[in-house]
């Protein structure tokens, strides 16, 4: 990944993905480092259910938060976040069920973060819905 001081720039090549595979990942990574700057022990990348997948899985005294993280190299269509609506909300919601009871004890509270990362921008939406 190509930096400019602390601000992600873009993805480094990743030849055995496709492009927009490998932006997705290398969003991922960013989203992943952010939360762990910030004091967060990453617990899942990628988790899959058959209700659907979980970006990110970060805990924090207490709290597991769920991350969907998206990526995109521009904002001409769209802020990312707004790509997160009702129906990938539920799909999130459910998976993030299948995870609690799989792996949830200790945890005391929930939520759903919603990370946009653009080249050289990174906003995380707390409780985003």
């Amino acid at each position: 990944m190509a930096t400019n001081g602390n601000r992600p720039t873009g993805p480094s090549p990743a030849p055995h993905l496709a492009p927009h595979l490998a932006l997705g990942a290398w969003g991922e990574r960013v989203a992943a480092r952010r939360y762990q700057r910030d004091g967060y022990r990453v617990l899942d990348r990628n988790w899959r259910c058959p209700s659907g997948e979980l970006d990110l899985v970060v805990s924090r005294d207490g709290v597991v938060a769920f991350c969907e993280v998206k990526t995109r190299r521009s904002s001409a269509f769209g802020f990312p976040a707004e790509a997160v609506d009702g129906r990938r909300q539920r799909r999130i919601r459910a998976a993030a069920s299948q995870w609690l009871r799989e792996h949830g004890h200790g945890h005391r509270s929930v939520r759903f973060d919603v990370v946009s990362v653009l080249p050289g921008r990174v906003e995380r939406i707390e409780a985003a819905f």
